[in-house]
């Protein structure tokens, strides 16, 4: 009777969106955009400008998918994301229903809704990760050219065709806005500094423009480039310590949610007890919250290091 009725709901809403004519993602993008656009006082616009008082939770996560997107040029596909958080949170409420576990229905429903979320972050960590290993051949190639020739212009020219987007694109940008627009090249460096978020880009985009009033400085851009090196070697090792912690949690998540229909053909009676009676449906209910909040932990806690200024 309940899985009936979830049917009805469901035609209820699909045939709502029909009526409207409203797609899934333009009620993501118009809900998820209520959510960042609420209405606020001027004192909370102050602190939170000021840094006095953080965003709520969800503010942040979406704030953080929104500049992930940006930052790797998939801004379009933040629609997808919310349309998709709706659905898990979706299909975790009715989850949680069939299992006739009221206390189960908001952990489950927001657990799941953050996935998209979690998922955009992880792969953010990647793209970072392979962005640095660009930058590290880019940056190294294209300084030692200008420790050569001492011509900024002429050093990525030459190495130009050597490089792979995204830092090629970057380094194709500065060259024609240099020939074509602007032979200021000290402009130049200040306007493609912030075009790709990596502290070590950035700390050599300073370098470099220093070394334009004082050529005798370009020795400092070395030990700059190698820090990416250092970093890279830091990470790899970094990846063999972080790789167990991670193996554990999967095994444990699944040894805990796997429990339950074990329990199903060990004892009958248990397992009743654990899906009907109040202090086995808290009991799962906080194991499903546990695994969501140690997960965000998990992956929190094992990304990537990147180098600080």
């Amino acid at each position: 009777m309940t899985a009936i009725e979830l049917f009805a709901c469901a035609g209820l809403i699909a045939g709502a969106f029909m009526i409207l004519k409203l797609s899934p993602l333009e009620f993501a993008d118009g809900l998820f955009g209520f959510l960042l656009k609420r209405p606020r006082s001027i004192r909370d616009e102050i602190n939170e400008t000021t840094r006095r008082k953080k965003p709520s939770f969800l503010r942040r996560e979406i704030r953080e998918a929104q500049e992930i997107l940006r930052m790797t040029g998939q801004s379009e596909r933040f629609s997808m994301v919310c349309a998709a958080s709706l659905l898990f949170f979706a299909l975790g409420a009715c989850v949680a229903i069939l299992m006739q576990n009221v206390i189960l229905v908001p952990v489950l429903a927001v657990g799941l809704a953050f996935l998209p979320f979690l998922y955009v972050r992880t792969t953010a960590e990647h793209f970072k990760k392979n962005v640095a290993a660009e930058l590290e051949t880019a940056l190294s190639i294209v300084t030692s050219a200008y420790l050569r020739n001492e011509d900024l212009l002429t050093s990525i020219e030459e190495n130009l065709p050597y490089l792979n987007p995204p830092v090629k694109n970057v380094f194709a940008e500065f060259t024609a806005r240099v020939k074509l627009i602007d032979p200021d090249v000290e402009a130049a460096i200040r306007e493609m500094k912030p075009k790709i978020q990596n502290e070590v880009f950035q700390e050599w985009c300073d370098a470099v423009a220093t070394c334009q009033y004082d050529r005798s400085l370009k020795s400092t851009l070395t030990p700059i480039v190698t820090k990416l090196s250092d970093v890279r070697v830091v990470n790899a090792e970094l990846d063999y310590l972080v790789f167990e912690p991670r193996k554990e949690f999967v095994i444990m998540a699944l040894l805990v949610v796997g429990n339950i229909p074990l329990m199903y053909f060990l004892n009958r009676s248990w397992y009743a007890a654990l899906m009907h009676s109040l202090a086995g449906q808290i009991v799962l209910a906080a194991c499903a919250a546990a695994i969501f909040i140690s997960g965000a932990f998990v992956i929190k806690l094992t990304k990537p290091i990147r180098y600080r200024r």
